[in-house]
């Protein structure tokens, strides 16, 4: 599945945040103006797209459809199938954070149709999957786990890791929705495996994470704990302090639940430390209390330990 940052490289834009997003604006309207007086059709088409994208990124979807819309005409004027494609693969994205399924999936067949054409597998193998996931949105599970094996494939075919690794994911979302944990934790672990080997650290965050929902789901609180440890070596080295705190909260929760009191308390006063540092006085309080609670239960099992201790004496 292609996000709109993986498409933000074929049309040059680089960066997504709303600083650089109405920069590029700037400099892609002086470009546009450039491209239309010099008479470069291909150039302008460009153009549009980058404008398209920038748009994308703040949010102003239907400013950047016209850009899209303008974008694909031209590209289809001049014979590039390959900016056509793009263009409305693009507009299939766009149309899909509207909510407007059915127009997305209208766009992203059309963008299908242009790949095979050409012979672009790579391309028709995102697409794939990006029409995947608009049946997901539309609750047709059996439909998106289709279009999903699919891209997979195509996707193992051409030794696109990072589409691998989406696709895997997102067939382990599906297969967590439908109750089979056992499908769902063997796609994370895949994806796990490959995040790992493109080092990507945040996409090893994420599936760490899906991980130890459908573990938690299963009872199996031993993995819980396993993939959160993981998880906060990650978020330590990312330097991610906030959500640091985060895990080692439902690190303590997974302690306690296990019986390991000592564990959880370090655990839990570590969250405390760093929640103190954000000022989460809300968050604070409630890991206290959990504290707290921990505190009292140690009390009947340290007297326990002592009567058992004098009786073996």
């Amino acid at each position: 599945m292609r996000e709109a940052k993986n498409k933000s490289i074929k049309f040059g834009l680089t960066h997504n945040n709303i600083k650089e997003s109405k920069k590029t604006i700037e400099i892609c309207e002086l470009d546009l103006q450039n491209s239309r007086a010099g008479g470069n059709r291909r150039e302008e088409g460009n153009d549009l797209g980058k404008l398209g994208l920038a748009y994308s990124h703040l949010g102003e979807i239907r400013k950047a459809i016209k850009y899209f819309q303008q974008a694909a005409k031209i590209f289809k004027e001049v014979g590039d199938r390959k900016g056509e494609e793009l263009a409305l693969e693009n507009m299939g994205l766009a149309y899909t954070r509207l909510g407007a399924i059915e127009k997305a999936i209208e766009y992203y067949e059309q963008a299908l149709e242009i790949s095979r054409e050409t012979g672009d597998v790579e391309s028709e193998g995102t697409v794939i999957g990006n029409i995947g996931m608009t049946y997901d949105y539309l609750g047709k599970t059996e439909k998106a786990i289709e279009f999903y094996k699919c891209a997979l494939k195509i996707a193992r075919e051409t030794g696109n890791l990072t589409g691998e690794r989406n696709n895997l994911g997102n067939l382990g979302n599906l297969c967590y929705q439908l109750g089979e944990l056992e499908a769902a934790t063997g796609y994370y672990g895949q994806a796990l495996k490959i995040s790992k080997e493109i080092g990507d650290k945040q996409g090893e965050v994420d599936i760490l994470q899906n991980l130890m929902i459908a573990h938690n789901r299963q009872g199996e609180m031993k993995k819980v704990v396993e993939y959160s440890e993981q998880e906060l070596e990650i978020l330590r080295e990312m330097g991610e302090k906030f959500k640091e705190g985060q895990t080692l909260e439902r690190l303590g929760l997974a302690y306690s639940f296990l019986g390991e009191k000592d564990k959880a308390i370090e655990c839990y006063g570590q969250a405390l430390v760093i929640n103190r540092e954000f000022g989460d006085r809300r968050q604070e309080n409630d890991i206290i209390e959990k504290l707290k609670c921990l505190q009292e239960t140690k009390k009947p099992d340290a007297i326990q330990n002592r009567k058992q201790a004098l009786q073996k004496s």
